[in-house]
This record gives structure tokens, sequence and C-alpha cells, in this order.
């Protein structure tokens, strides 16, 4: 490990070097893939270098301890304790950002939530969801942009598809992908009995023309006119889109817009997320043939999570943590249960290296 360190700070070393030489910072492009490559080593070179600095320290310490004057003697021994105290969580840290990284991570993406079982009371939750992915976007400085959305015409969504764009929004959302349980007393229910609905979220990395190639003899658009709430002129004109991916059946609508052309657009980004995410589950099948666990995205059908208005908790089921501040939670506060989903999945990548799989 401390050999792969070694070359990694020798490389950084020398994009420092690179970086600093006018001739890069004229040339934009080599430019940016220079900063780019220099940020991604900045976080392991220094905490590597911090882990040399206490390992120097530490050596010096100990040779203080055949020190004459009982003073430093104490002093060098307080030291020692102090730097041993720090060096196995910097050591474990080390350990992770050696990782590999998921390619994926950098990634804009496609969020998907779908009212499931609970009727209304289901779309109502899947609106709660979507505000609160809002909120957290956010809180984050990320944007996010409406792709497609089907409401129930008393606040409730029936579907709602949303590009999320920014700095790693992929790393952040992955683990949201499941199925999320609401239970709580719907506004309609007069003996005030507790009903259970489910939602359904999916989280996939936004595909570029590189990532999924797609023949234009593959694809089939269908145009006509919008249905449902939009305002007059979407109704009046064939805006609506939808697009039929012929290999896999798939099929993607977007009605939202008034231009054809925008809904095109659009269709075609959802599209070519959807078919990325079937390529990388394909890929996922494949390593679980092999490999006895795998660390990735959770699997959608399953349930993750369960949110309970009576006793205001949330529950993640994948790692047995429960919060008890769900307002603030469906308020866009979910940054503590994101780290501790990251936390445990790179201590799931580490336990699986550890034993070669």
């Amino acid at each position: 490990m401390f050999a792969k360190l070694e070359s990694l700070e020798r490389k950084y070393e020398t994009l420092e070097s690179q970086l600093s030489a006018p001739e890069v910072f004229d040339d934009q492009e080599r430019y940016r893939k220079l900063t780019k490559a220099h940020s991604d080593l900045s976080d392991v070179v220094r905490v590597f270098r911090e882990y040399k600095k206490l390992s120097t320290d530490l050596d010096n310490n100990k040779e203080m301890l055949a020190d004459a004057d009982p003073e430093i003697r104490e002093m060098a021994e307080a030291e020692i304790e102090a730097i041993k105290g720090k060096l196995p969580a910097l050591q474990e840290q080390l350990q992770i950002l050696l990782l590999p990284k998921d390619p994926l991570d950098e990634k804009n993406v496609i969020l998907e939530i779908r009212a499931g079982t609970g009727g209304e009371e289901a779309a109502l939750f899947a609106a709660d969801l979507f505000r609160m992915y809002m909120r957290y976007a956010e809180h984050k400085g990320w944007k996010a942009e409406v792709l497609s959305s089907s409401d129930t015409g008393t606040g409730g969504l029936k579907e709602v598809i949303a590009s999320v764009s920014g700095d790693r929004v992929y790393s952040q959302l992955k683990y949201e992908s499941g199925t999320h349980r609401v239970q709580r007393v719907p506004a309609t229910e007069s003996q005030g009995r507790i009903h259970t609905s489910a939602v359904t979220v999916a989280i996939m990395p936004e595909a570029e023309e590189v990532d999924v190639h797609i023949e234009p003899g593959e694809l089939r658009f269908d145009v006509y006119r919008s249905s449902g709430p939009g305002g007059q002129s979407v109704n009046t004109t064939d805006s609506a889109v939808r697009v039929t991916h012929i290999p896999t059946g798939m099929v993607v609508i977007c009605q939202d817009e008034k231009s054809q052309h925008k809904n095109k657009a659009k269709a075609l980004k959802v599209l070519r997320a959807r078919l990325l995410q079937l390529k990388e589950e394909e890929q996922k099948r494949e390593l679980d043939a092999t490999r006895r666990s795998q660390v990735g995205t959770g699997d959608r059908s399953g349930r993750i999570r369960t949110y309970n208005f009576p006793q205001g908790r949330v529950s993640d089921h994948r790692i047995n943590l429960t919060l008890y501040r769900l307002d603030g939670f469906l308020e866009g506060d979910i940054q503590e249960m994101i780290d501790a989903l990251v936390t445990h999945h790179q201590t799931e990548a580490l336990k699986l290296q550890a034993e070669g799989i």
C-alpha cells in the first residue's frame, strides 16, 4: 500500500510542476485535464503526508525515551500514546481512498419517483419525497430540472422524472434507489388508522452519447397532443413525444414542454440514462455470479427505508440506522444518512478487498 502511495505522491508533484508551466496554462483543454487529475489525488496525498509526518514524529519521540531528563521522557511517552491513537484511523482512511473509484460517481443523475401501493396516499408521499430531494439539491448547490411529471390533481405525483446536475451528484444519491415505505395517518382517514404506502425511487447516472451508443434505426418516434394539465397551448399542438427503443422495448414519454424538439431532447436524455442503468445492472449480475456479495447501488425493488410519522423516525434497513428527526429529513436534511450509507459500502468494499474477493 505504501509503495503505491509513494507513487501517487510523485505523480501529484509532477502534476503540480506541469500546472505551473506557462505553455500548459495556454492550452485550456490540457490545463483542465491536469487540474482534474491533480484534484483527484489531493485528498489521498494530503492524508498520506499527514501519516508520514506523524510516523516521523513517532520515531523522534521514541528516540527521546533514552533522554536523561525524566520530564522529556514523560513528554515523549505522552506524545507516543497520542500519535499511536491517530495512526490507525489515518491508515484506514488511506485504505478507503485507495479503493477503486466508481467511474460513474462524477456524473449527473436522472431521478425517477413513482407512486406504488397505497393509491392517493402513495402519490402524496411521492410528492413529499420529490420535494425532499429538491431541497437537498438546493443545499448542495445543484441544479434540478423536471423532465416529465404526472400529478393527481390533489397535490400528489403518480410519477416525476428530473435531472439533477452538479458536483459528484451520483456519488451522493446512488444509494437512494429502492422502495421507500411510509407509515402515517392519511388526511382522508376519519378513523385515525395508520396506513402503509410505498414509493419507488430510481437514481440513474446521466448518460452521454459516448456512454451509450444508439443507432438511429433503433428508435421509433411518435408525436401527439399532450394530455392533462399543462396550459392551453400545450394541448393544441402535436408537441408530446413518445420514443421507443426497439431492441429493448423501452418507452419514454415527454410532454411537459410546448416544443416538440425540447420534449424529444428530454426523452432521449431519460432513455440514455435508462439504457446505461440496464448496462450497469447486466455487469453487476455478471459480478454477482463470481462474488459472494456486491457493493453497489442496491436493489431497486427492495424496501430500503421506512418513514414512520407517528414516531417521527426514518429508518434505513440496509444499515440499521434510525434517525428521530423525520420533519428535518423531509426538508432535505439527509446528509447524515447519505454519509452513513457511503461509509457502510466503503467498509464492505474493504472487507471484500481483505478477503481477496
